[in-house]
């Protein structure tokens, strides 16, 4: 058993390389990716210029300006230094607020799988009521409810994204349960917890793993927009949304206050859909049947 686990993994891995060797969007995004995030990991220490300092002589100073590579805003503070800070509270809300997402709609998709009944029938009205919100109208509800806090921003984001991951899972569960691995361990008595998480989770993560990826660049681009709203995080932290929510003001005089950060969110949420793709195209067995027939 061991060795076929071995043999399994073996193959996955090397159909993530395979696919990544093959498609550039997919090395493309994964190299985003990384520096992004290690652009988040370094910012103290790479920025050049403290983001929350005020120069109200250097205001709306344009790119290029010496000491100034990106500008300034409207109260003078380094545009690229409030940019590169805005990435972490970006990838500490898409990760975090994905890890909610994911972990609250796999246990509620793993119970609604594997339950039949009124559990099931609950769960199902549950994924549905949720799923029928707007993803931002729900998310603006939810931040309006707890107050704007990077905290709260997480969990709404989370909230959000839950009912998606507990299809999926449902759905891989939906397919294994009937298998007869599955039987056996009911029939030699295996109590529903061990089922669930020993026999059933590891089957109906692939799917689940995928979609968080996607997930992350969706989550960025609702905290952005929720910090754009005034109900995000709220300044003068800097995120990449507050900084083009203070620069709309100041958009046809000085573009570049918008400009750029509406680029790193572009650029980043494009990064993690690329990534996402590739990881779909190596772990989807349909996908990978189609590449070798080609």
């Amino acid at each position: 058993m061991p060795q076929d686990m071995n043999k399994k993994e073996n193959r996955v891995l090397k159909g993530i390389i395979s696919v990544f060797r093959r498609s550039r969007t997919a090395t493309l995004g994964m190299m985003l990716v990384l520096i992004i995030t290690m652009v988040a990991v370094l910012a103290p220490y790479i920025a050049p210029h403290d983001p929350l300092t005020l120069d109200m002589t250097i205001r709306r100073e344009p790119p290029g300006t010496p000491g100034y590579l990106l500008g300034t805003d409207n109260m003078g503070r380094d545009l690229l230094s409030r940019i590169i800070w805005g990435s972490r509270i970006s990838i500490q809300v898409g990760i975090v607020a994905t890890g909610i997402g994911i972990a609250l709609g796999t246990v509620i998709g793993l119970l609604a799988g594997f339950y039949r009944g009124t559990i099931e029938t609950v769960l199902l009205r549950l994924i549905d009521i949720l799923i029928c919100f707007p993803t931002l109208l729900l998310a603006l509800a939810i931040v309006a409810i707890l107050g704007p806090a990077i905290r709260n921003v997480m969990i709404a984001v989370g909230v959000t994204q839950a009912p998606r991951f507990a299809r999926i899972v449902r759905a891989s569960v939906l397919s294994v349960r009937e298998m007869e691995y599955v039987e056996s361990a009911n029939a030699m008595g295996a109590s529903s917890l061990r089922v669930m998480f020993h026999h059933l989770l590891p089957n109906a993560m692939t799917g689940a793993v995928v979609f968080a990826t996607l997930s992350v660049g969706a989550a960025i681009l609702t905290e952005a927009t929720l910090s754009f709203l005034g109900l995000g995080v709220p300044p003068p932290t800097p995120t990449w949304g507050n900084i083009v929510a203070e620069g709309r003001r100041f958009l046809l005089d000085s573009p570049w206050i918008t400009v750029f950060p509406g680029l790193a969110i572009m650029v980043t949420v494009f990064g993690f859909n690329f990534f996402g793709d590739g990881l779909r195209d190596a772990l989807d067995p349909r996908l990978r049947g189609e590449r070798d027939v080609q």
